[in-house]
C-alpha cells in the first residue's frame, strides 16, 4: 500500500556522447568504427557482453528510435530495451519530443558507421505525437527551415525538458543527411492487445484479494477531446486483458491530459473519487500508469490517499523490444530494403 508516498522521478540531464570521436578518420577500419559505436551506445553501463555488430556493411539500413527520455533510470531502459536489436543491425536514439538537434546528432552517429537508410520508429504512447513535426525535421513533409549555423547537435536534450508538449516553443529545422528515412506510423496504443499484456502482468504482480480491488489505468492524454477518446478506446482493449485474468471489483480507464490544465482538473477529480471510493467500500484501488516508464505526477495528485502500485510503466519488458523490432520490419517492408532483423 502507499499512503501518499511520492514516486517523483528527478529529472537531470543526460549527456549522449560528442560526436567528434565517432566521424572517420584516415586508416580506421569498419570494424573499428563498429566497435566503437557499441562503446558509445554503452558508455556509462557495465562491460556489455554482447559481440559487436558483425554484419555491417556499407549503405546499411539502420534504426532511429525516438523517445521521450527523462531520468536517468528513464533514458537507461530506453537503451536497454534497444539492446537486443544492436546484435543485428545500426541504431541510435534521439531523446526529446521530435528535438530536431537529437535527431541531426543520431542520424550523423549511424551516417558516421555507413548508414544510408534509416527507419524512424517513435517510442511514445500515441502515433499521433509529433507526426506532422517528426516528417518536416526529416524533410518528409515541407516546413522546416534549413539548419541554423549556430545549432548544437552534441546529442544534448536540455533535461527532456516537458515544454516540448508545445510545437511553438520548439524549433523546427530539416536535418542535413545523406540518407533516406520511412517513418513508423503507429504507437504503442496502436498494438493495445500487447500493451494489455505488460499491463495484465503489472496487476497480476499487485493483485491480492481481487474481489475487493479496483484498477484504475492512467494515461497522459492529449488536449482535444476527440484524439482523447480514440486514448480512451485503446485503453479500454488493454483494460479487457486485464478484466480477463481477475475478476477485480472494478477496472476504469483514465487519462489525465496533465499538461492542460482545465481539462486535467475534472480528470483529477474523477481519478481521486474512484480511488477513495474504493478505499471507502471496504477495499483498496490498484494505480497503474499507462506510461512508458514510470509514476509520472500519479502520486502527487494521490497524496494523502491510501492506494496500491509499484511505480513501473510498460518499461521494462522485453515486448516493448518486440514492439519497436515490429515497427521497424513495417518500415523496412514498405520501402522493400533489406532486413537484417530476419536473420
Amino acid at each position: 500500500m502507499n499512503n501518499g508516498k511520492k514516486m517523483k522521478l528527478k529529472r537531470s540531464l543526460y549527456v549522449l556522447p560528442l560526436l567528434a570521436p565517432f566521424l572517420l578518420h584516415a586508416g580506421q577500419g569498419v570494424g573499428d568504427l563498429k566497435n566503437r559505436a557499441d562503446e558509445l551506445f554503452y558508455q556509462d553501463q557495465p562491460a556489455a557482453a554482447e559481440k559487436p555488430l558483425d554484419n555491417f556493411k556499407e549503405g546499411a539500413v539502420g534504426i532511429l528510435l525516438m523517445a521521450h527520455g527523462g531520468s536517468p533510470q528513464w533514458d537507461q531502459a530506453v537503451r536497454e530495451a534497444a539492446r537486443p536489436l544492436r546484435q543485428k543491425v545500426p541504431i541510435d536514439i534521439a531523446y526529446g519530443m521530435a528535438d530536431p538537434a537529437t535527431i541531426q546528432a543520431a542520424i550523423l552517429k549511424l551516417e558516421s558507421l555507413g548508414v544510408r537508410k534509416v527507419a524512424v520508429v517513435r517510442l511514445f504512447i500515441s502515433g499521433d505525437s509529433f507526426k506532422e513535426r517528426t516528417e518536416k525535421i526529416l524533410g518528409l513533409k515541407p516546413g522546416a527551415t534549413a539548419k541554423p549555423k549556430d545549432s548544437d547537435v552534441s546529442g544534448h536534450d536540455e533535461g527532456h525538458d516537458h515544454q516540448g508538449h508545445d510545437p511553438d516553443k520548439m524549433p523546427l529545422w530539416r536535418v542535413e543527411t545523406k540518407s533516406s528515412f520511412v517513418m513508423s506510423e503507429e504507437g504503442l496504443m496502436d498494438d493495445p492487445w500487447r500493451m494489455g499484456e505488460i499491463v495484465a502482468d503489472r496487476v497480476a504482480g499487485l493483485a491480492k484479494n481481487p474481489s475487493l480491488e479496483s484498477v484504475i489505468l492512467i494515461g497522459h492524454g492529449p488536449a482535444g477531446d476527440e484524439e482523447n477518446a480514440k486514448w480512451l478506446r485503446q485503453m479500454t482493449i488493454v483494460a479487457n486483458q486485464i478484466r480477463s485474468t481477475r475478476h477485480f471489483r472494478n477496472v476504469r480507464v483514465e487519462t489525465l491530459r496533465e499538461d492542460w490544465p482545465e481539462q486535467r482538473k475534472s480528470a483529477e477529480e474523477r481519478i481521486q473519487r474512484f480511488v477513495n471510493e474504493a478505499r471507502d467500500s471496504g477495499g483498496i484501488a490498484i494505480v497503474v500508469p499507462f506510461r512508458l516508464f514510470g509514476f509520472g505526477p500519479y502520486a502527487q495528485v494521490l497524496e494523502g490517499i491510501e492506494y496500491r502500485a509499484d511505480g513501473k510503466g510498460l518499461l521494462p519488458d522485453p515486448r516493448i523490444t518486440k514492439w519497436i523490432e515490429n515497427q521497424a520490419g513495417k518500415s523496412f517492408a514498405e520501402k522493400n530494403w533489406d532486413n537484417p532483423l530476419t536473420r
